[in-house]
């Protein structure tokens, strides 16, 4: 993923949607590719955020499971 940096800070930047996690955090999806997308797990506080983690997958399915925030 450290190839990816700035399409990483680009999915928080500019998600396709993003979703609610556990704990609080939030993750941000964004299409890459046709059928392929990023998944970007990040945390906000209230003046910071930073990244947890990142991963890409074609298993869109996993993500339809959780509370969608954007776009309603």
């Amino acid at each position: 993923m450290a190839g990816l940096r700035h399409e990483v800070l680009d999915a928080i930047a500019n998600p396709s949607m993003i979703i609610e996690g556990r704990y609080g955090v939030l993750i941000a999806v964004r299409d890459i590719l046709e059928g392929k997308y990023l998944v970007v797990v990040y945390r906000e506080t209230h003046n910071d955020g930073f990244v947890i983690t990142s991963f890409t997958t074609r298993q869109k399915r996993f993500l339809a499971r959780r509370k969608k925030l954007w776009p309603v």
